[in-house]
């Protein structure tokens, strides 16, 4: 059920299978009368200008992401709901694990004319299937999909071009948890959290001076941290032709490695969690070793059911990354174009992902998320969360969030080709470098530049 982190053999695989796919999405037929995906047939009802004109009947497959386990209270009554509304609709609910091998896995199955005919996506995989033509193109077959979701949110689920082909369906508040106590031990201000990453760098300083190692701001692990805290800083990810990475002349990231690297050379970050795993930080917060939690909400239903005598005192305020969010990304529901009942498909994505169906999600006591629809968002499980409660204060600032963030086809553009291009391999080559000017192996700037280099290199590579 997390948001997963793109993977780099993902996007490379889709962009293969493209080329003898449709693009982006499209509907067009790749050559013939034949629409074809890859080597899989698309119906002709799913391609070529005007909606979908199929009736809503026939067998489909609707496959979620890690959630059938603990989640089947909610998702049984909302599909016999919408097999009532249309009797002739049979809805087979299946399940992938979400592990590391999820977007290999849903490509093979395209390419393998087996994919599910409504499936849930991450961004990554989107951006794969969207290339090679196995997502139906929503704003041509379905042109009043768009039309329940929060703006900003719509607007961003474009993938390989301007069309939509994935409705946006929930994501995790984006929300800073501190352990007030630790704070007022350290002389900090809990009313006064850091409001950006080089004040939460400023108090790691400070709590280490306090503390003598006994506890810190957060974990040492720099893979975590990059990307978002880059583009909440505002590096600039790319050169002047937009595709090639050049973030190492990028003064604010060497002031970031240069900052990051001193305050592991003093002792201010755990020296024994530089390759630690991200459970480590929920571990040791719930300890209470570390002064700052993870950004996402869920981290708070962790911290309730794993130290509930923590969780009262804990401070809950925007996250200090909150404008590498500006873009929403989150978990997704596509139609494949390949699927042979695509009327009712769309139909059971559109219900599913409409306020009713996500207020019954997001109400359930296992999570801590938000809703894509607007109208969601006007239910007083949001707008009646006036108390104190770490979990309503959460609520309260996300719902905030996405109603109020605007974003420009720009920023969209830009930060659609940050996370495209940050992909597993990336993120582990940048973080290795990194890691070595922590150790003081490297001069930040000349671990930049390596860090540049390699990533470049896995890009070429990547095609």
């Amino acid at each position: 059920m997390k948001i997963s982190k793109l993977v780099l053999t993902a996007v490379t695989l889709g962009l293969t299978t493209a080329a003898c796919g449709l693009s982006g999405g499209g509907d067009t037929p790749a050559g013939g009368d034949t629409a074809m995906a890859g080597n899989c047939p698309v119906p002709k009802e799913n391609v070529g200008p005007g909606p979908l004109k199929g009736e809503i009947k026939g067998e489909i497959t609707f496959q979620t992401t890690s959630l059938k386990n603990d989640f089947a209270p909610v998702f049984d009554p909302i599909i016999a709901d919408f097999q009532r509304e249309h009797p002739g609709v049979k809805v087979n609910w299946v399940d992938d694990p979400g592990d590391s091998e999820f977007t290999p896995r849903l490509l093979a199955n395209a390419a393998a004319c087996t994919m599910p005919d409504v499936v849930n996506l991450n961004e990554a995989t989107a951006i794969a299937l969207t290339k090679a033509g196995y997502l139906l193109n929503l704003d041509t077959k379905v042109p009043d999909a768009g039309k329940q979701f929060i703006p900003a949110m719509w607007s961003g689920a474009t993938f390989a071009g301007s069309a939509h082909t994935a409705m946006p369906w929930y994501g995790g508040f984006n929300v800073l948890a501190v352990n007030t106590d630790l704070m007022k031990t350290a002389g900090l201000d809990p009313a006064n959290p850091p409001k950006d990453v080089f004040e939460l760098f400023d108090a790691a300083d400070q709590i280490a001076k306090v503390s003598g190692g006994k506890y810190h701001a957060t974990i040492a692990n720099p893979t975590e941290r990059i990307k978002t805290d880059w583009q909440s800083l505002g590096v600039k990810f790319f050169g002047p032709d937009g595709k090639t990475l050049a973030f190492s002349t990028d003064p604010t990231a060497l002031k970031w490695v240069t900052r990051l690297a001193g305050l592991y050379k003093a002792g201010a970050l755990p020296r024994d969690t530089l390759s630690a795993e991200p459970t480590e930080l929920s571990n040791r917060f719930a300890a209470g070793k570390l002064v700052f939690g993870d950004r996402n909400a869920s981290f708070l239903r962790y911290v309730k059911d794993n130290a509930p005598t923590l969780y009262p005192k804990l401070g809950v305020t925007a996250a200090v990354e909150a404008k590498a969010f500006d873009v929403w990304e989150g978990q997704y529901l596509s139609v494949a174009s390949t699927s042979k009942n695509a009327a009712a498909a769309a139909e059971f994505a559109k219900f599913v992902t409409n306020a009713e169906s996500q207020l019954r999600f997001v109400k359930d006591p296992k999570v801590a998320i938000f809703p894509s629809a607007a109208d969601a968002l006007k239910d007083s499980f949001f707008t009646g969360q006036t108390g104190g409660d770490p979990l309503s204060v959460a609520r309260r600032l996300g719902a905030e969030q996405a109603q109020r963030t605007q974003v420009t086809e720009e920023q969209i553009a830009t930060r659609k080709a940050e996370t495209a291009a940050w992909g597993a391999a990336v993120s582990k080559a940048v973080a290795a470098e990194v890691q070595l000017a922590m150790q003081g192996e490297k001069d930040p700037a000349q671990a930049l530049k390596d860090a540049e280099a390699k990533a470049n290199e896995l890009l070429k590579a990547a095609g």
